[in-house]
């Protein structure tokens, strides 16, 4: 009556040995360590930068855990933190702006766990720590763009009204426009004043020049640079979330300062290398008009930016376009070459002035600069051979596909405002972190142990099988938020502790409804398939009230709100699994075999 088939037997030990295996790497703790990434395609990960590492390191005297190659970097492991943070200014200096140079955390795993990608599950900040960013941004920056756009505005605003001037340029903080009488500079005024109510415009003369100043109020400085702020934070959280980080901290400190900690991050280097670049836009028309070559003096008008082979290259100051126009990017390739490429759709705005700009300037170069780091970097040069409409524009150039992604990624989340610069790089809280996660595991140990002494002294042998599979549901949990590399956080050990509560009520349901047929003078193996039979539906109906709530507190909550929900709703479904079926597969192991059962010890 009480036995099961011998499949069901195996699948059941099948669960268990695969949860064990899928929760032994978070016994075994993670190690500091450094991680070197090449920046460029001309660098690369091999074994010659691996030696590099291993030469600094030793010239330094210091040593290493293990320095290891991967396909994109290497990794050097340390025993404390204070060697990897000695490691990270060592073999910053040492190898220079070519290399990211980040810290990071990787998991002691042995190989044979991790070549079956067991690997331990996400802490979240308050518990391990992260990985932590101080980024400074560049108001100045914000400003000069603000101005710079403009100045291009200005242009295409006196153009769009038949206002005749003689030119638009831009020194400092000042925006100079020149007109030839004082008539065509009235009409200026007036319509100027109308469309750009965030200037202070101010008439001058020199000569034979009309000139009219423009400079930025005081409250429109200030806006730029809020703006430039919160622009930033938005930028940062996509770029943040294309990385798929769990539960990252990104926010304000101070004027121009913004925080990043992002918990849980394996491959550091790549996302101190996302966060750090710029990644702006611009397209330009390329200055034909002056010879230049490498040493002369850049003229008037225009900035000297190198391609991608190391050329120079003239073009001239004013902007066509910027990135803030953009509406996607993806990676892909040219349909002729089979290059990679990145392909960019533009807004309504941005199709029109790309329009007017290869109608008016056809048989031109038109150059498509990449901004990173405050660095422009000239991607592609082409000549325009006829009007592009559409708001369909692709970037050719010598990239990697590695490249093509990551530019991609970056113009898709947002060009930022201004530049910025990480100014202050560490882990965050390891010993707040350890003392949280001393804390939260005594919790839980001392619930567990105060749950099985209660279980055993008053459902002796059932109390002892409910224990068992008590602990078989916390095996399950663990190794389940293991695979599904879930970030374990502070309500996320709340909710173990509650699921614990949780699992062991359906064990009680089970064993007071087998006191309850046995006290109706049912015979011990019927009352062991009734309590079990009877208490599913009841368990059942409680789990799945329980699982609706933390589905919604998933669905509609956030942050550490939505880690208790995860936690909360596979709970359910491994008190389900342990509390059932491990119970029931024990119980009848001890006492399937025995058809005269005369008595069972359940208190």
């Amino acid at each position: 009556m009480n036995q099961y088939p011998l499949w069901k037997y195996l699948l059941i030990f099948a669960v268990l040995v695969v949860g064990l295996v899928y929760t032994l790497p978070n016994f075994y703790g993670e190690s500091p360590a450094v991680q070197v990434s090449p920046l460029h395609t001309g660098h690369k990960a091999d074994s010659a930068l691996m030696k590099r590492v291993e030469d600094a390191l030793k010239a330094a005297n210091l040593s290493s855990d293990a320095i290891t190659l991967d396909a994109t970097s290497v990794k050097a492991r340390f025993n404390d933190t204070d060697s990897q943070l000695k490691a990270k200014d060592i073999l910053q200096a040492q190898l220079g702006a070519d290399y990211v140079v980040a810290l990071n955390l990787l998991p002691r795993s042995p190989q044979w766990l991790t070549a079956i990608n067991a690997l331990p599950m996400y802490l979240g900040l308050d518990l391990r720590g992260g990985v932590h960013f101080l980024l400074q941004i560049d108001m100045k920056a914000a400003l000069d763009k603000a101005l710079e756009a403009a100045s291009g505005d200005i242009r295409s605003t006196l153009r769009e009204q038949n206002i005749a001037y003689s030119g638009v340029s831009r020194d400092g903080k000042v925006v100079t426009v020149k007109f030839r009488d004082t008539e065509a500079r009235s009409k200026g005024v007036a319509e100027l004043k109308q469309r750009f109510g965030g200037l202070v415009f101010t008439d001058k003369d020199e000569g034979s020049d009309y000139l009219l100043l423009a400079t930025l109020k005081p409250e429109e400085e200030k806006r730029i640079q809020d703006s430039a702020v919160q622009q930033n934070l938005i930028t940062l959280r996509n770029r943040v979330n294309e990385l798929g980080v769990a539960e990252p901290v990104i926010q304000q400190q101070g004027a121009d300062r913004i925080v990043v900690q992002l918990p849980g991050v394996q491959d550091t280097a790549h996302a101190k290398d996302i966060l750090g670049r710029t990644a702006t836009l611009e397209v330009r028309l390329v200055d034909e008009e002056h010879l230049f070559s490498e040493g002369t003096v850049v003229p008037f008008g225009a900035e000297m930016f190198r391609e991608r082979d190391g050329t120079p290259l003239l073009v001239k100051k004013s902007v066509l376009l910027t990135g803030e126009r953009i509406n996607d990017a993806q990676p892909g390739f040219d349909s002729r070459t089979n290059e990679p490429a990145v392909h960019i759709n533009l807004d309504g705005i941005g199709a029109r002035k790309f329009k007017e700009a290869t109608r008016e300037n056809v048989g031109k170069r038109m150059a498509i600069i990449l901004f990173e780091k405050g660095r422009g970097e000239v991607v592609t040069a082409p000549v325009i051979r006829e009007e592009i409409g559409g708001g369909r524009v692709q970037i050719t150039g010598k990239m990697s596909t590695e490249e093509a992604k990551d530019t991609s990624l970056l113009l898709r989340a947002g060009a930022l405002a201004a530049p910025m610069e990480i100014v202050e790089e560490r882990t965050v809280g390891p010993s707040l972190g350890a003392d949280n996660i001393t804390r939260g595991f005594h919790s839980t140990q001392i619930g567990f142990i105060a749950i099985a002494i209660f279980m055993i002294a008053y459902y002796l042998v059932f109390g002892g099988v409910s224990v068992l599979a008590l602990g078989a549901n916390l095996l399950l949990l663990v190794a389940l938020l293991s695979m599904l590399q879930a970030t374990l956080t502070l309500p996320g050990m709340a909710g173990i502790a509650l699921t614990l509560g949780m699992a062991i009520d359906s064990n009680v349901l089970i064993n007071e409804r087998i006191r309850e047929e046995l006290r109706n003078g049912v015979t011990p193996q019927a009352a062991i398939h009734a309590g079990y039979e009877q208490a599913f539906g009841t368990i059942l109906d409680s789990n799945i009230t329980t699982l609706i709530a933390g589905i919604a507190l998933f669905m509609f909550g956030s942050g550490p709100i939505r880690g208790f929900a995860v936690v909360l709703c596979l709970g359910i479904l491994t008190s389900m699994f342990s509390a059932v079926l491990v119970s029931r597969a024990l119980v009848n192991l001890i006492y399937g075999s025995k058809p005269r059962l005369s008595k069972v010890a359940i208190g």
